[in-house]
C-alpha cells in the first residue's frame, strides 16, 4: 500500500485575500496530528512562504505549545515551541495538579508578528508573540492579563481594538460557564472589566472560543457539551464583536455525539483558507467510538473541509472520519527548520554533539543537570540522573523537586518502542526503565531496580484505577552485566506489552497491561525513559540510554480499518 502522509490546519486572518483557484479533491487521512495534540489553533501566513502554523495544548508537558508548519496540509514539521524557557513564565513550575498547565491556546497572526494568548491553570493567564515563529528564543515572556476565565481568543477589530473572549465560570459551578469578553490594551496587558457576550446554545458548558470577521459579520466559534462525547461546534454571529449574537438554526454545525462514529467527541474548532480560497477546520476528536473507553492518544487534531460563501453561515465537512476528501494543496515538504515531521519515526543513538530531539517531552520543567548527552567516557547514550521521586512521587514531593523523565508522544495506533538501557543499581531504591505515562497518577513502567542489598530485578509496575499487580522477577543470571533491551509495544488496538531482554537478544515479555489505564482525562500517552532512586537520597547511580527507537506500525480508523504509518528511517544524531 502506498505511504500516506499527514498535514495539519490553519486559520486565515485578513479573511477574503486569498485568490481562489480549483484544486482538484485529494484523500485526507485523519488524524492529522496524531498523538496528544488536543485544542488546535492554526494561521496560514501568505507572507511567510505560504505556510499553515498550528500550535496545540500541552498542560504540563515540557516544552509547551509546539508549533508545527506546512505548505500543503500533508506534511506537517514541528518546527518549535511557543513555552520553551522558564523565564517566559517561572510559576509553571510550581503547578501540583495533573489535569492543569497550558490548556488551549489560540495563535493569530497581527502586524507581522505571531501571537499566543493561553490560560496556564495553575499559574496565570497572559499573551506573548515572536517575529519569528521557527526560533523558539524569539518568543517573548508571557505578559500576564485579568482574564478571570480560561480558552482566551484573541481578535483585532477593524478600528484596532484588541479584545478576548473567554470562558467563564459561574455559580461557582465548574460544569457552568458562560462566554464573556474584555478588551486588552496593547503592551501593558491591562484589561476591561469583563462583560456578558453569549450563551451559545444553551448546551453546558460553552468555551473555545474564535471570533473572525467576514462579511460584515463578527462571528463567534464556540465549543459546547464538554470534551467527552457531547463536545459539538455551534456559531453565532452579530454586526459588533461585542454581540449582540444570533445563533445558526443549524447548530451545532459539527459533532460526533449520538452517533456511532469512531472519531468522538469532535469539537474546539478553528477554520481557516487557503491560498487558493478553500475553507477549512480543525478540531480535537478522540479515536474512541462511542464506547469512549480506550483513547490512549488523547485528544488528537482532525481536518475537515468547509464552505462558506458570502453572507451565509460556514457548513462544515462532518461527520469526521479517518478517511475523507478535500482539495488539498499539492505536496511540498519544504518546511524550514531541523525538528521531526509529524508521521517520523525514531531511530538515535544520542551521538556526540548532537541534541534532545525538539519532539521529547518532560513533565513540567526539567532538572537539566539529570541529561547529558555523550558524557564522557559514554558515547552515544543519554545519560539519566535519578530523581528523589519516582514516576508518581510521595506526599513529601514538591513540583519544583523534577522527576526525571523524558518522552515522545504515542502517535500510532500500533507501535514498538525500545531502548538499550546500561544500568548498574548500587544502592536499594535505584531504578532506571521504561514508561507509558500518561501524567503522574496514570502511567506503567518496566524498571530495573536494585530492592535489597544483594538483588538487581526487572519490575512491571502500574499507577492507576484498575492497574495491574506488579510483577517482579529476579534478572536471568546470564543476562547479568548485560547492557538490556527494554521495549513497549501497542500489539493491537487495546493492548501494551512490556519486554525486556538482553541488547540485540531474544525479548521476553514481562507484563500487558490495557489501554484503558492511560485512556482519562485531557492529555495522550508517551513512551519514554525514567530513572529515579525511589527516596534513597545518598544514591546518584546514573543510567546510560541508547538505540532509542519508536517505528509506528499502523493506524486504526474503526470498522477494521487501518493505514500505513508513515515515515523513512533517520533522525539527528543517528
Amino acid at each position: 500500500m502506498k505511504a500516506l502522509s499527514f498535514f495539519t490546519a490553519a486559520s486565515l486572518t485578513g479573511i477574503g485575500s486569498a485568490q481562489p483557484a480549483k484544486q482538484q479533491n485529494s484523500t485526507i487521512y485523519n488524524p492529522i496530528l496524531p498523538g496528544f495534540n488536543p485544542d488546535p489553533s492554526c494561521v496560514f501566513v501568505k507572507e511567510w512562504d505560504n505556510t499553515f502554523f498550528c500550535a496545540t495544548s500541552t498542560f504540563l508537558a515540557f516544552p509547551g505549545i509546539p508549533i508545527h508548519a506546512s505548505k500543503d496540509l500533508q506534511n506537517f514539521r514541528l518546527i518549535g515551541h511557543a513555552f520553551s524557557r522558564p523565564e517566559q513564565l517561572p510559576a509553571f513550575g510550581n503547578i501540583t495538579g495533573q489535569q492543569q498547565g497550558w490548556y488551549a491556546p489560540t495563535l493569530r497572526y497581527h502586524n507581522k508578528r505571531f501571537w499566543i494568548i493561553n490560560s496556564c491553570v495553575g499559574a496565570a493567564t497572559g499573551y506573548w508573540s515572536t517575529s519569528d515563529p521557527y526560533n523558539n528564543d524569539a518568543w517573548t515572556n508571557v505578559t500576564p492579563t485579568e482574564i478571570p476565565g480560561y480558552d482566551p481568543d484573541l481578535f483585532w477589530d477593524t478600528d484596532g481594538t484588541v479584545y478576548s473572549a473567554f470562558a467563564k465560570t459561574v455559580q461557582n459551578d465548574p460544569f457552568t460557564t458562560e462566554i464573556h469578553q474584555v478588551n486588552i490594551s496593547m503592551p501593558s496587558g491591562n484589561t476591561t472589566t469583563d462583560r456578558f457576550l453569549w450563551n451559545g446554545t444553551a448546551v453546558q458548558p460553552p468555551e473555545g472560543p474564535h471570533m473572525m470577521l467576514k462579511d460584515g459579520y463578527h462571528y463567534l466559534l464556540l465549543a459546547e457539551g464538554g470534551t467527552a462525547q457531547a463536545h459539538q461546534v455551534t456559531i453565532g454571529r452579530g454586526r459588533s464583536a461585542q454581540g449582540p449574537f444570533e445563533a445558526n438554526p443549524a447548530n451545532p454545525i459539527l459533532t460526533a455525539y449520538n452517533t456511532s462514529q469512531y472519531f468522538q467527541t469532535v469539537g474546539h474548532a478553528d477554520l481557516f483558507q487557503d491560498a487558493a480560497g478553500n475553507w477549512w477546520g480543525v478540531a480535537l476528536a478522540t479515536r474512541s467510538g462511542p464506547e469512549y473507553e480506550t483513547w490512549p492518544m488523547g485528544r488528537e487534531t482532525v481536518l475537515y473541509p468547509a464552505k462558506w460563501e458570502k453572507g451565509q453561515w460556514p457548513v462544515l465537512g462532518g461527520p469526521v472520519k479517518g478517511k475523507m476528501s478535500g482539495p488539498l494543496p499539492p505536496a511540498n515538504r519544504n518546511i524550514r527548520g531541523t525538528g521531526a515531521f509529524i508521521k517520523d519515526p525514531d531511530y538515535y543513538k544520542f551521538s556526540p554533539g548532537s541534541s534532545i530531539p525538539s519532539h521529547f517531552s518532560y513533565w513540567r520543567f526539567p532538572k537539566t543537570e539529570n541529561y547529558a548527552i555523550s558524557p564522557k567516557g559514554h558515547p552515544n547514550t543519554l545519560r539519566l540522573l535519578p530523581s528523589r521521586s519516582n514516576l508518581t512521587g510521595d506526599a513529601t514531593a514538591l513540583p519544583t523537586d523534577g522527576i526525571t523523565f523524558i518522552g515522545r508522544r504515542q502517535t500510532d495506533t500500533l507501535f514498538t518502542y525500545s531502548v538499550d538501557v546500561d544500568f548498574s543499581p548500587s544502592s536499594v531504591g535505584d531504578e532506571s526503565g521504561v514508561t507509558l505515562f500518561l501524567t503522574q497518577d496514570y502511567h506503567a513502567d518496566l524498571g530495573i531496580v536494585r530492592l535489597n542489598k544483594t538483588g538487581t530485578y526487572l519490575r512491571f509496575h502500574a499507577e492507576g484505577p484498575g492497574a495491574p499487580t506488579d510483577t517482579v522477577l529476579p534478572i536471568p543470571q546470564k543476562w547479568n552485566k548485560q547492557v538490556l533491551t527494554l521495549q513497549i509495544q501497542a500489539y493491537n488496538t487495546t493492548h501494551f506489552s512490556f519486554s525486556a531482554g538482553p541488547k540485540a537478544g531474544r525479548m521476553q515479555q514481562i507484563a500487558t497491561v490495557p489501554a484503558t489505564l492511560v485512556s482519562n482525562g485531557f492529555t495522550g500517552s508517551f513512551v519514554g525513559v525514567h530513572a529515579t532512586n525511589n527516596g534513597n537520597t545518598k544514591s546518584n547511580t546514573p543510567s546510560y540510554i541508547s538505540n532509542w527507537v519508536y517505528q509506528g506500525q499502523g493506524q486504526y480508523i474503526g470498522n477494521g480499518e487501518f493505514y500505513p504509518s508513515n515515515g523513512k528511517k533517520g533522525g539527528a544524531g543517528f
